[in-house]
C-alpha cells in the first residue's frame, strides 16, 4: 500500500529529510494538518513515514507545532513505533555536546498545548508512569552503541514551553532536582502517542550546555541549528539503523495502554 507505512519518525530543529525515493501525503486531521506533507519511502524492508516536527522551513515555534495532527496522521497511516530525534541542552556537565541521551523519563513544564485527545465524552486517565517505550529504548541504545556514540542510557527529559531558552536560576533549578537535558518539544508528543497507543521512542542528541550549568552568554538559537546540522548526517544513520532493527511485532507494554478503557473517540 502506497499509502502506508509501520513506523515514523519525527525530525526535529535542523532534521528535515530522512528519506530518498518517497511519496508525500498531504493526511487531514480532525485537528487540523500536520506540520508538513508526510514523506512516505522504504528503509530495507520497512516502510517509514518521516514528518519534520517544526515543518521544513522551520515555520512553526515549539508552543505552535500541530502536535494532536501529527501524531494522529501517522497513525491514520498505519504507523505504530515512532522514533523522535531531538535537539536538547544538557544539565550535566558531564554529558556535553554530542552526547546523545535515550530518556526514560519525562517532567511537563509547558503551559499552553493541548495534551490530550480526550478533553470531551467522558474522562479518559491514561497510564504514563513511563512515558518511553522499553522495546525502542534498548533498539535505540543497542545502535548508538554500535555507532560509537557516547550514549546515556536514561535520565529526564525536562520539556520547557519555548521559545525562549531557560533562565540560569530555572536551570539550576531543574538540575537540581536531578534532571538530566532539556528541550521544548517532548511534551505533548509522548504523552499524544501513548493516547493512541504508540510506541514512542526519544533520541536526544545534546547540542549545548544549559545556561546554568556554565558561565558565559548562554545558549544561542544559532549555536543549537549549528551543532545540530553538523552532526545531522550520523543522526541520519542511526535512526536508518534504529528503524531497521525494531522488531516487527510490538511484545512491549505499548498496545496495550488503552486496554479496557471506554474511548469517547474512534481512533484511526
Amino acid at each position: 500500500m502506497v499509502n502506508h507505512a509501520d513506523i515514523g519518525v519525527i525530525g526535529g530543529s535542523g532534521f528535515y529529510s530522512l528519506l530518498d525515493d518517497v511519496q508525500e501525503i498531504e493526511q487531514a486531521t480532525p485537528y487540523g494538518a500536520p506540520s508538513d506533507p508526510i514523506s512516505i519511502g522504504r528503509i530495507g524492508t520497512r516502510r517509514v513515514a518521516f514528518l519534520p516536527r517544526h515543518g521544513r522551513d522551520h515555520r512553526f515555534p515549539p508552543h505552535r507545532i500541530p502536535y494532536r495532527a501529527n501524531l494522529w496522521a501517522l497513525r491514520a497511516l498505519g504507523v505504530r513505533q515512532i522514533i523522535a530525534p531531538n535537539a536538547v541542552g544538557s544539565l550535566r556537565a558531564e554529558h556535553g555536546p554530542g552526547t546523545l541521551v535515550v530518556p526514560d523519563q519525562l517532567v511537563d513544564r509547558t503551559t499552553s498545548r493541548a495534551q490530550t485527545y480526550y478533553d470531551t465524552g467522558g474522562a479518559v486517565h491514561v497510564s504514563f508512569s513511563d512515558p518511553y517505550c522499553p522495546a525502542g529504548r534498548e533498539t535505540a541504545l543497542r545502535a548508538a552503541r554500535d555507532g560509537s556514540w557516547q550514549t546515556v542510557d536514561g535520565g529526564t527529559l525536562v520539556v520547557i514551553e519555548g521559545p525562549r531558552f531557560s533562565t540560569r536560576a530555572e536551570s539550576r533549578w531543574f538540575t537540581s532536582n536531578g534532571w538530566t537535558i532539556v528541550g521544548m518539544t517532548g511534551h505533548p508528543e509522548a504523552v499524544l502517542a501513548r493516547e493512541l497507543a504508540l510506541c514512542y521512542t526519544s533520541l536526544s542528541l545534546v547540542t549545548d550546555l544549559d545556561a546554568g550549568v556554565e558561565s558565559g552568554d548562554g545558549v544561542t538559537h544559532q549555536e543549537v541549528m549549528a551543532f545540530f546540522a553538523a552532526n545531522v548526517k550520523r543522526m541520519r544513520t542511526l535512526v536508518t539503523h534504529v528503524v531497521e532493527s525494531l522488531p516487527d511485532e510490538r511484545a512491549c507494554p505499548c498496545p496495550s495502554a488503552l486496554d479496557g478503557i471506554r474511548l469517547p473517540i474512534d481512533l484511526p
